[in-house]
């Protein structure tokens, strides 16, 4: 295993210099700004050969932190995508780190670097503290995250809450986890109605969990049964609507949902979102399913994806707090109220 250090008058040039001897798959263990009196500030870099060499000449020294490493093909990547902002970021290591993290949990390279500059520490207010950039970072971060709970209301009046969404995000799952949580931890009477008479098998998917619950299930296809079904359910706490998987790009199929549910109904609407979809597929599901104006996001399929950054991209193109999140397709445990800590750490990790 070779450690050795390399520099260079920027980060770039000493990041080619690690390529070009010790190979792109070269594990990078420190970066750092040097600066001496009446001298050109240089760049150094400590790094060792990749990845494949460590396992193999020292498979127990390294552990986790291995994973927790930089290749120098991804700090090229990352020059590349931020230029002359890594060189900033050198100075404080921690920051570097978070910077990283972000980055490779798919959040975009702008939101980042505004975080960063949030701090104050690039734009003439320098931060002594190097630890305290990654705090102040983090900070910043949270601001933006806003959750909710769709059933903590002070009030007695009854909730309803419909959940939309394109077709296979896990709105019916979603439903059943959700009125069997209600049930349970929070002792609330709960109703089902479904407005999907479109996917085969949904009303009786639907039925199936709400005969488990025991609770009470209705279709509609109109309006007026809409409203017929809602009558029924005057004496329950909450009522869960189900509604048709829509394309993102079918706007008659929004504008019939839209005309299907009342707006002058109190009916709160929650858009699910899979973190396991493209990002640009997300941004325009939430950019057409805008005409129902829903109320919060649910993120699904945490389970499907390692990376969960785009939740942070997607706050913050339309900010709306998020009320869950769903883990997987158990019921009813796979599924999270919305945490800004865990949320935090999501996007972070």
């Amino acid at each position: 295993m070779q450690v050795k250090k390399y520099r260079a008058k920027t980060i770039k040039e000493a990041s080619a210099k690690v390529k070009n001897v010790l190979g792109p798959d070269a594990m990078i263990l420190s970066t750092q700004k040097i600066s001496k009196t009446g001298e050109d500030d240089v760049f150094e870099i400590t790094a060792l050969t990749g990845a494949k060499n460590i396992s193999d000449e020292s498979p127990n020294m390294f552990g986790e932190v291995k994973q927790e490493l930089m290749s120098i093909k991804e700090m090229l990547c990352l020059l590349n995508n931020s230029g002359v902002f890594i060189e900033k970021l050198i100075t404080y290591p921690g920051a570097l780190d978070l910077y990283t993290k972000m980055i490779k949990n798919g959040v975009t390279d702008h939101y980042v670097r505004l975080f960063f500059e949030r701090t104050g520490a690039f734009n003439g207010h320098p931060v002594n503290d190097i630890k305290r950039v990654k705090e102040l970072a983090l900070k910043e971060i949270a601001k933006n995250i806003d959750v909710e709970d769709p059933f903590d209301k002070k009030e007695n009046n009854q909730i309803i809450a419909a959940f939309i969404g394109t077709t296979g995000v896990g709105k019916t799952t979603t439903i059943a986890k959700l009125a069997a949580r209600l049930m349970l931890e929070r002792a609330k009477k709960v109703g089902l109605i479904s407005l999907d008479a479109y996917r085969i098998g949904a009303m009786e998917q639907l039925k199936t969990y709400a005969n488990i619950l025991g609770v009470p299930c209705f279709q509609a296809f109109k309006k007026k049964d809409l409203l017929f079904a809602l009558r029924r359910m005057e004496g329950k706490d909450v009522v869960l609507i189900d509604t048709a998987g829509q394309s993102q790009y079918d706007r008659s199929r929004l504008d019939e949902l839209k005309r299907l549910i009342p707006g002058d109904l109190n009916i709160s609407t929650h858009l699910l979102l899979s973190i396991a979809t493209a990002e640009s597929e997300m941004n325009k599901a939430a950019d057409n399913f805008r005409c129902l104006n829903y109320q919060s996001y649910i993120f699904t399929k945490k389970d499907e994806t390692q990376k969960c950054g785009t939740i942070l991209n997607q706050i913050m193109k339309q900010s709306l707090p998020v009320s869950y999140i769903t883990t997987g397709q158990n019921v009813p445990e796979d599924i999270e109220q919305a945490e800004r800590e865990k949320l935090l750490k999501l996007i972070v990790s």
